[in-house]
């Protein structure tokens, strides 16, 4: 019988240790196939930082370092600034890179810096037991708004790839959604045209993955993938945000 599916070279054979249905397994696939299909594993260093997105050095087959919580464009900049034939990207959370980290990224994103940044969006911690994230949703029960988000007190969810568009060295930014095949393939489009930008030297790049995490939405896996189509797409729209190619 023909093989569908081949285990990329690039991705470790391991066992997951993430929840059921978390969305970090799918995005480290299709991470690792981009890299496999762009012949440039050997050139390739990622960063990660503290939280659920820390672990992927350990399915990740490519250089690695691990950053200060917050500072992984910081330093996924200094890398590239020192080789910059290697292609660099970071790999963070909302919390990581939306709150402790924000001015970090933005000013990364506002010096162009020749970087690619995947940012796992899942609207929760996920590491820390499920506190309100940055990009918490109006209403979701958290462990710290039990209650629901109230934007009179908290505020709304950042939208974070509106909010680099403005800035002149952000030239491409995606988001996509992991929640079906056809979401996932694009999603993997939008991983080759972040790694193309880079490569041309165009500036920052950077792709949104809108991520189930069933433990703490507390939801079946199935519920939580149809969460994504149904809620999390209305405030977080998918596609193309800015594309200056």
């Amino acid at each position: 019988m023909p093989r569908t599916y081949a285990r990329p070279k690039t991705l470790f054979d391991t066992s997951t240790h993430y929840c059921a249905g978390c969305g970090h397994g799918i995005a480290h696939r299709l991470l690792a196939e981009v890299i496999e299909e762009r012949g440039i594993r050997d050139r390739t260093i990622g960063v990660a930082p503290v939280g659920c997105a820390v672990i992927a050095y350990d399915y990740l087959d490519v250089d690695m370092s691990e950053a200060a919580h917050g500072r992984t464009p910081a330093v996924a900049t200094g890398i590239k600034r020192a080789m910059p034939d290697r292609f660099v990207f970071s790999y963070q959370g909302d919390g990581d890179l939306a709150a402790i980290g924000t001015a970090e990224i933005i000013h990364a994103a506002n010096r162009g810096e020749h970087i690619t940044v995947i940012f796992m969006n899942n609207t929760v911690y996920g590491m820390t037991q499920g506190q309100m994230a940055p990009t918490t949703l109006v209403g979701q029960v958290t462990t710290t708004t039990p209650r629901g988000r109230d934007p009179a007190r908290e505020g709304g969810p950042i939208r974070v790839c509106e909010l680099l568009a403005v800035l002149d060295g952000a030239v491409f930014l995606a988001r996509g959604a992991l929640s079906s095949p056809r979401n996932v393939r694009e999603a993997k489009r939008y991983l080759h045209r972040a790694f193309d930008t880079q490569e041309e030297k165009r500036g920052f790049s950077l792709v949104e993955l809108l991520s189930p995490c069933p433990t703490y939405w507390r939801k079946e896996p199935v519920e939580a993938v149809k969460h994504i189509d149904e809620v999390l797409v209305k405030v977080f729209p998918t596609g193309i945000i800015k594309d200056w190619s």
